[in-house]
């Protein structure tokens, strides 16, 4: 890295978008955002602070970071020095969605031979195209202050009524790791109809209106394959299910 590219100047590097783009030049000040430094309606501060001292990537310099919602979760627009295979330096913008981290479950019933599943409505999916959001999902949920492990059984209290055995680790996996940060953390846990002791259904204080289904697991691979299930961490952990866990 050169002198000058340290001390920030950018005036030889090659840029997409306009000069207005890049950091310190025609960018406003948006510091009475809420968020910045008035406090958002969760009462958030610094949330243009992310990334901004990110240094483990010596081929990568965070310029500018720009909070631009945050109406729940948080968009970003950070612009960034990428220096190329062919070591020229370019300037680059990327905009992020940071919802936090989360977690997911897959309970399962070696004995009956059963898997333990949810069917919501997604409207996301909806509006691109699903036929009618229905979509038919592992258990998951955001960590918010949680660990994984402490998540992915409140998630399988509230949604599906069930208290989970001992955990197996799956994986962690960001799941758009092109615009979203989210690193998903995978679980499995065996339980039995006496681990069922609630309704599940999730909490309608937060809009949730939650199906709790129980499936034979030979019927929910089946799913995956005819497009019936047609979320990816749900498959994934089917899948892994299948392949390594315990119906492999």
């Amino acid at each position: 890295m050169t002198a000058d590219r340290a001390r920030g100047d950018l005036s030889t590097t090659p840029t997409r978008g306009r000069a207005s783009e890049r950091p310190g030049v025609g960018v406003p000040d948006h510091r009475d955002r809420p968020g910045v430094e008035v406090p958002d309606h969760r009462g958030r501060t610094g949330l243009h602070q992310a990334g901004r001292a990110l240094d483990r990537n010596p081929g990568v310099v965070v310029r500018d970071v720009e909070l631009t919602s945050q109406g729940w979760h948080v968009l970003r627009r950070t612009t960034f020095d990428y220096r190329r295979r062919d070591g020229r330096w370019v300037t680059e913008q990327r905009e992020t969605y940071d919802r936090g981290n989360g977690a997911v479950v897959l309970p399962y019933d070696t004995a009956r031979r059963t898997v333990l599943l949810t069917r919501q409505f997604r409207y996301p999916a909806y509006v691109n195209d699903h036929p009618d959001g229905m979509l038919v999902e592992a258990a998951a949920g955001l960590l918010d202050a949680d660990d994984p492990l402490t998540a992915v059984r409140r998630e399988s209290a509230e949604e599906l009524g069930v208290t989970l055995g001992p955990l197996t680790h799956v994986l962690d996996a960001y799941m758009s790791p092109g615009s979203v940060t989210e690193r998903l953390h995978f679980f499995a846990a065996p339980y039995t109809p006496a681990d069922r002791t609630g309704a599940g259904g999730g909490l309608e204080e937060d809009g949730e209106d939650i199906e709790v289904l129980e499936l034979p697991f030979t019927e929910a691979l089946a799913m995956t394959r005819d497009g019936r299930i047609a979320d990816g961490k749900t498959i994934l952990l089917l899948q892994w299910a299948a392949l390594d866990g315990p119906f492999a």
